[in-house]
Order: C-alpha cells, then structure tokens, then sequence
C-alpha cells in the first residue's frame, strides 16, 4: 500500500479515503492522530490492527464542536458547555455517557463511556468539517512506542500501513491532551490523563475542586482512557529517569559499566555531561514547556541512535502544572525507573 503525503490543497483526497473507510493519520496541537471514520466499525478495526494496539484500550473521538457532541451524549454533565466554550478548540478530552449504539462498541472498547475533543489545528477541523465524519485519533505510531510529533514520525512507524498522512509539520504541545471524565452528571470532573490544561487551570476557571485518578491500570484491567497503563510511550532502549542532583552520581555509574548513555534534558545539564556521554538530545531550552515539546522526539531520536544506546538519561521536573504531564509519560516511558 502507498501512503500518500497529503497537504491541505489535497483535502478532498483524505475525505475520500475517511469516506472509504481508509486511514488518514491528521496533525493536532498535541501529537498526530490516526484517523477513521468512527461511525464504522470496519475502519475502526483496522485502527487498532494497524497500530497493534490492545482492544481493550479506548478511542478519542474528534468532533468540531459541543453541537456534534450534544448528537452522541446522554445525561450531559452540567459544566460540559462551559468546559468546551473555555476550552475547545483545545487539548481538553471529555468522557462522556453516550447514547446506546451511538458508535461501535469497539471505539469505546465496550464501555458505555466515549471521549470527546475538538482539536486545535485548522488543517484537521478543515477535515472534520469537509468529511462531516466524527473521527477516532489514537497517537498514530506504533503502539505502547512514543507518540508521533511530526508527520516523519508518522511515515516512520506506518508507512504502507495507512493510505495517507496529512502533513503540518511538527505539533505545538508534544503530549496528549488532558483527559476529564464527566461522565456522571452528579459527580465532579477527574483528570484521568493529565495533559497541557492543568488541574490548577481547571480549577481556577471553573472554581471547584477537581480529583486526579492517579490510579495506574493493570494489564489485566480495562482503562476509561488511552494512557492509563503502566508502562506507554516507551523506545527499545531502556530508559532512565535522572534527578536533578543525580547527574553526577548517573554518569559516573555508567562510565564505570561502560555504557552507551544518550542524554535528553536542557541546554544546561547538556553542557555539564556531553562529554562524558555517547550521544545527547537537547530540549530547545531548560523549560518544562520546552521538555514536554521534546519529550517523544528525543526518545525516538536516541532510540535510533547507531551503533545502539545501553540506555537513555532523562531529566525530571517538578510535579506541577505542566510538569506532571511531562513526569506522566515519562514515568510510563521509564517503567517508573528512577537512578539510585
């Protein structure tokens, strides 16, 4: 199968494709998704085929806005239009009660739950709306491997696989928007993923608390969102997270084994220990921002590394605001490994 490299002049090609039940994979702020008519459950399987991904893990669905929403979605939470006026387009994630047979069972993975999002990137809402189609959008890459933040990224990992990729360059975040389940009207918002909106920020606009499921999903366990499993986002190369007054005590100890080591972290950590490393990925400066943009970039790009790393350091942030998105992924990335 070719997969064609699609730019906006060639719009009507992906609709074509979405409408033929072939896979279109679409940039957005966060990372680029594989998308698939999500009213077909032929398309929908080929999504999970394609990627390798578990049955059991549930898809995002792409909308334009609360209006298509308000089509799929019984007993709507109270602060749904509010969340999507404050938020949409945007890297906000609804979960939702949905009405039965609404989508094949197989989008939400047999739950009676489906996730929402309007997605901050014209190209793919020109799609959304020339289609008419709502669209699944799982990362497309390899599952379980780091999520695609560039349209090479998507080519590496599914070319022949997919009919097309429409092309934007690479994405603005760098990780998958915040997942907020409302789906009991009755119960207040959780975070189930934490993404670039943070539960400070929720909390701020809508002036309630907002809980954190910081329950990890076991293999044995269906999870109510993508990412909710222990270990996600991961290269080949295994990979260790570094404290920030760990670096010293981390690369002695690799010397010491004679390890490849390939460092992901800022200019200033970069600079104390590239000569004492194989291989660094540079953020483009020392801010979480700026890591969190990174993050899947330098692990695919010090996982292809040649001849292969022994292991890659990454440095670890503070646990706030955007930082626990960053510290999610890479927890999962790491298998939760931390240098001792």
């Amino acid at each position: 199968m070719e997969t064609k490299r699609l730019n906006e002049e060639e719009l009507n090609t992906a609709v074509a494709i979405l409408k033929a039940d072939g896979l279109v994979a679409f940039p957005t702020e966060t990372v680029y998704g594989l998308g698939a008519n999500a009213l077909s459950e032929k398309a929908v399987k080929r999504v999970f085929a394609v990627k390798g991904r578990p049955t059991d893990n549930p898809l995002i669905v792409h909308i334009t806005g609360f209006n298509q929403v308000k089509t799929y979605v019984d007993n709507i939470h109270p602060l749904a239009e509010q969340l999507t006026e404050k938020y949409w387009p945007g890297p906000l994630t609804l979960v939702c009660q949905t009405k039965k047979d609404a989508f094949p069972a197989v989008v939400s993975a047999g739950l009676s739950t489906v996730s929402f999002r309007m997605p901050n990137n014209d190209k793919t809402l020109a799609l959304l709306n020339a289609s008419g189609l709502p669209l699944v959008g799982p990362s497309a890459n390899t599952s379980g491997k780091p999520s695609p933040t560039s349209s090479e990224h998507v080519y590496h990992d599914l070319n022949g696989k997919i009919e097309g990729i429409l092309e934007d360059g690479s994405t603005a975040i760098g990780v998958e928007s915040t997942v907020l389940d409302i789906s009991d009207p009755n119960q207040p918002p959780m975070i189930l993923r934490p993404g670039a909106i943070t539960k400070e920020q929720l909390e701020q606009d809508l002036g309630i608390e907002i809980a954190v499921d910081k329950h990890l999903i076991k293999e044995s366990e269906a999870p109510k969102s993508p990412g909710m499993k222990y270990k996600h986002y991961s290269p080949d190369t295994r990979v260790m997270m570094i404290r920030e007054n760990d670096w010293e005590k981390a690369i002695a100890a690799a010397r010491q084994q004679a390890l490849k080591v390939g460092v992901m972290a800022g200019p200033t950590i970069v600079n104390q220990v590239q000569q004492n490393v194989t291989t660094v990925f540079t953020y483009a400066d020392d801010s979480v921002e700026a890591a969190t943009k990174g993050l899947f970039a330098g692990l695919r790009a010090l996982d292809e590394t040649n001849p292969k790393l022994d292991v890659i350091y990454v440095a670890t942030f503070p646990e706030k605001d955007l930082g626990v998105a960053y510290m999610n992924r890479l927890k999962k990335a790491a298998d939760q490994q931390y240098f001792e």
